[in-house]
């Protein structure tokens, strides 16, 4: 099914979320939580993952013609970060926000 216009700004809105979500739960939720919330692994994908979702609504938001790519390799990460992030007390708001995000990637990949 070809992407609309209401779905790319459905995965933008996403994308920005998420990025928001990630970032601020890595630096104010889990750097205090510390244990397994900031073992290296989980840590980086949570900025990874945020770094991703940046940069997929900005190549939506800018018309990059191969934007959809780059939503693909974000539904990867996206849906990495959510079982990251599955488990971890206070996590379950950036699991959703992930998981949302990378549906709506999905639609536009």
């Amino acid at each position: 099914m070809p992407e609309t216009d209401e779905d790319m700004e459905a995965c933008i809105s996403q994308c920005l979320g998420c990025y928001r979500n990630c970032l601020q739960t890595a630096s104010q939720h889990c750097l205090e939580a510390g244990g397994k919330h900031i073992e290296p692994e989980h840590f980086r994908l949570m900025m990874a993952c945020a770094e991703i979702c940046r940069t997929t609504a900005h190549t939506m938001l800018i018309g990059v013609a191969i934007h959809g790519r780059v939503c693909a390799a974000c539904a990867d990460m996206c849906r990495a970060c959510a079982e990251s992030c599955t488990g971890l007390h206070g996590m379950a708001e950036c699991e959703e926000a992930c998981r949302r995000c990378a549906q709506a990637c999905e639609k536009m990949a």
